[in-house]
């Protein structure tokens, strides 16, 4: 059993990892901007609590005395640029401090690259507002790239579409590289509740190391 602290808690992926960690035993700490307004996430069993993942000693803090963490926020209300790069200049300073020894991220399935060296966003038809979205994740994982860390982190990248939400958990999933993956024989859907446990399963058993990982169906 691990104690696992989960950034960005209150979101759909924060909420399935969440889940998914208690099932299977583990202490989770569920870290949200204000948890007056997750009151439900306290009912499942784990400890809520207030905290910034862009600021270092805000994410030292409430990491304190974790074995790893999964960092599933994102703000929607500020541009991307101004968000996930801090994010993970905090995890990679605030983390260690804390005695952290592994990080697993959700990216985002558009950084994926359709040929080496060109992401999903690259194409020309590609909505620029999504675009811009997309390169504020991309800048973000080049920070933790470029980190001399001792940090074990991995960034795990599902499809680019839309998740699903309500879709039961099947336990199945697929890996990759950085290339985006061909459909498999089943449906091209995905669920936060099967990325749940592609999220877990990376911390109860590190496969991917400094890297980013497609994961799909």
């Amino acid at each position: 059993m691990s104690r696992i602290v989960v950034f960005g808690a209150g979101g759909r992926a924060g909420r399935h990892t969440v889940a998914e960690a208690a099932s299977r035993g583990h202490q989770v700490t569920a870290v949200v901007r204000d948890p007056d307004r997750h009151p439900d996430l306290a009912a499942v069993g784990v400890t809520v609590v207030a905290g910034d993942v862009t600021r270092p000693d805000s994410v030292a803090e409430v990491a304190a005395g974790h074995d790893a963490a999964v960092n599933a926020a994102v703000r929607l209300d500020v541009p991307s640029e101004t968000f996930f790069p801090p994010a993970a200049r905090a995890l990679l300073d605030g983390l260690p401090r804390a005695g952290v020894a592994r990080l697993v991220a959700i990216g985002i399935g558009t950084m994926l690259e359709t040929a080496p060296g060109v992401a999903v966003h690259d194409d020309p038809g590609f909505p620029p507002e999504h675009r811009a979205f997309s390169l504020g994740h991309a800048t973000g994982l080049a920070v933790l790239r470029d980190a001399n860390t001792d940090l074990d982190w991995v960034v795990l990248a599902p499809p680019p579409v839309v998740l699903d939400n309500e879709a039961a958990r099947t336990g199945r999933y697929r890996t990759g590289g950085s290339r985006i993956m061909p459909t498999g024989s089943g449906s091209a859907s995905f669920s936060y509740a099967d990325l749940a446990v592609a999220l877990i399963d990376e911390i109860e058993t590190p496969k991917h190391h400094r890297a980013l990982i497609a994961v799909a169906p």
